[in-house]
């Protein structure tokens, strides 16, 4: 296991510090985003801005007795720039959206935050508290897009308990993925771990380890093994392999006695999106991990989705992750 020695986020704050990071909000009137916004315009690390109506914004604080005196407000409906921000998104999007269609959609409090980030206006972004992951992921997909070489943004989950700290990803965005697919989510998986903190060995997850079944599936996970091998090789990686050979040295010496892995995984990369949505659960619910994200992978710039469940503190952290990201990007 990952032994880490402090919590994940006393190392994010101290890398944050006088950064003023900042991250935009386009649910600006949900009361959780307001708060948590509050808390972070106090710090040194993270300045909020949050779109919506500066009166309604406004008189939500005072009904929940806090003051705005830190926050920006950006009223996507009254904005000064909007022209620039119609030019800028026509051209983005080359030939898909007619000027016309750029002035509807910018009415989207989503797409109108993704376009401040593009224009780099702000820093990061951070909704899904009241919008589905749709409704957050596809305006920076059109409009942010992938890095190059990047072929699709998947969704990876920092699972941390005490000391310990996991990747596990794609649990969030993609349904199903090729061997190819599944190489390139094992590599940005890799990035992410180490931007946090965690030393990349990643274990490619699937009911087979190593031959002991052969199915098509099977196949798949030992071809996107060998293809991280082969478009990073520094990266320490093993596949096909089933959890407690990844995860227990006692089994990895059993099932797999000559990988590299032997017990001591610290980035899971699930065969689909529905294993990883029920493991990650799974560790959550029944391990005690918290499952911080999903942190989008494979972004020119961070925008990060938060579940509709969230809370204020949830929103604090992912606010917070997206914040190191961007610094991590420059």
């Amino acid at each position: 296991m990952s032994q880490q020695r402090r919590d994940l986020f006393e190392e994010i704050q101290e890398k944050l510090e006088d950064k003023r990071v900042r991250i935009v909000f386009p649910e600006g009137n949900d009361i959780r985003i307001l708060l948590a916004a509050v808390r972070l315009s106090v710090t040194s690390y993270v300045k909020p801005i949050l779109i919506g109506k500066e009166e309604e914004i406004k008189e939500l604080a005072h009904s929940q007795f806090v003051r705005t005196s830190g926050l920006e407000i950006i009223d996507h409906l009254n904005y000064e720039g909007i022209d620039e921000m119609i030019d800028a998104l026509v051209e983005r999007r080359a030939g898909k959206v007619t000027r016309e269609q750029a002035v509807e959609l910018l009415k989207d409090v989503n797409y109108f935050g993704t376009m401040l980030v593009y224009m780099k206006k702000v820093d990061g972004l951070v909704s899904g508290a009241a919008h589905s992951t749709g409704d957050t992921v596809r305006p920076a997909l059109q409009i942010i897009k992938t890095k190059p070489g990047v072929k699709r943004t998947s969704g990876a989950f920092i699972m941390s308990r005490n000391a310990t700290r996991f990747i596990f990803a794609d649990c969030a965005i993609n349904p199903t993925l090729d061997a190819e697919g599944l190489a390139e989510v094992a590599v940005e998986s890799a990035k992410t771990a180490k931007s946090f903190n965690v030393n990349p060995r990643v274990a490619m997850l699937s009911f087979s380890t190593l031959g002991s079944a052969v199915t098509d599936d099977s196949k798949k996970v030992a071809e996107a093994t060998r293809l991280v091998r082969e478009k990073a090789p520094t990266i320490v990686v093993e596949g096909e392999m089933q959890f407690d050979a990844a995860f227990v040295p006692g089994v990895a010496k059993t099932k797999a006695p000559n990988s590299e892995i032997q017990g001591d995984a610290t980035v899971y990369v699930f065969p689909s999106l529905e294993a990883g949505n029920i493991g990650y659960k799974i560790a959550e619910r029944l391990g005690g991990f918290e499952a911080i994200g999903p942190i989008l992978q494979g972004l020119n710039a961070p925008v990060n989705d938060l579940s509709r469940g969230c809370n204020e503190i949830d929103v604090v952290k992912l606010a917070l992750i997206t914040a190191i990201q961007s610094v991590n990007n420059n």
